[in-house]
């Protein structure tokens, strides 16, 4: 494609989460700060949500790598990242569910598979407890934290949602025996106001909501997925053509990966060593959830009056 064309060993903006791409912005950072605070703490529950295409896979699988990271590292905490830092020297056991529109028996059993506790798959739900909680006793016997990761929240059905309450109750004199992070669309804060689970709401003790990269924030995050692909220059961007990308994506990272694919692709095929603005506007009009860029049209139209 236009790897060899423009210097890259891999594609920079593909789709697919992968952490070695996390960017920092101020966003990402504060979540990912407040992430490793309430894990350190050891809160019940924790709260992330964000529109889709803001990245919160991502956010949460550069959380469980950090927390394991940090939980593992020896390097001294004076030298260590903050966010690292925040669990130097604690052991978590992770579970990670990708999709927990599950029944709450099937959750159960999607935890000790992820927690490696070996159960009957013909067990009841009371069993399923009962074996789960006797494993989170061990966990927490030999000093280990318990932490499950929850991605696409909202779509928890409300048995389900009690289930995790429950288990969560679960404590020694010191700290919950099992954390749990909701990672959601909005729709998530919809389905935790509703009266009959008001319970798991109250404990609900760290929560954030993710924003996209600020217009400021863009060029770096450009520049820094080039580099991580590497591209050995300066930039593939024209500056015009990073403030229309902002203008029409609103700094989403889905979308601005969308985008700037496409466009790379576009310069391609022109022959271009740089995208210009006119490679994001035709790169925005291919993709449906792209934003008119007003900008640009309010400039066409003081031309033609």
């Amino acid at each position: 494609m236009y790897k060899e064309h423009f210097g890259l060993l891999e594609t920079p903006f593909g789709l697919t989460p992968d952490t070695s791409f996390f960017f920092a912005c101020s966003s990402y950072q504060e979540a990912l700060n407040t992430l490793l605070v309430a894990a350190r703490n050891g809160e019940g529950f924790i709260k992330i949500t964000g529109e889709v295409g803001n990245g919160k896979t991502l956010l949460c699988r550069k959380f469980l790598a950090t927390l394991n990271g940090g939980a593992q590292s020896t390097t001294p905490i004076g030298t260590q990242d903050p966010a690292a830092a925040a669990v130097s020297g604690q052991c978590f056991i992770t579970a990670y569910i990708p999709n927990p529109y599950l029944e709450p028996r099937s959750l159960l059993l999607a935890l000790a598979d992820e927690f490696r506790v070996p159960m009957d798959p013909v067990s009841d739900q009371h069993q399923l407890l009962k074996g789960l909680t006797q494993a989170l006793l061990d966990f927490a016997g030999r000093g280990q934290r318990a932490l499950v990761c929850l991605d696409e929240a909202q779509a928890l059905p409300m048995q389900t949602l009690e289930v995790l309450r429950l288990l969560t109750n679960l404590e020694t004199e010191k700290r919950k025996l099992l954390q749990v992070v909701l990672f959601g669309q909005p729709e998530l804060n919809a389905h935790l106001a509703q009266y009959s689970i008001r319970q798991l709401r109250q404990r609900i003790s760290f929560q954030y909501e993710l924003k996209g990269l600020l217009p400021d924030e863009l060029e770096r995050y450009l520049r820094h997925r080039l580099r991580v692909a590497g591209y050995a220059g300066d930039t593939l961007f024209e500056k015009s053509a990073v403030a229309k990308l902002h203008r029409v994506t609103g700094g989403t990272p889905r979308l601005v990966n969308i985008v700037a694919h496409k466009a790379l692709m576009l310069a391609f095929g022109a022959g271009r060593q740089q995208v210009s603005a006119r490679q994001i506007g035709a790169a925005a009009a291919d993709t449906p959830e792209a934003r008119r860029d007003w900008l640009s049209l309010d400039w066409l139209w003081a031309r033609v009056v």
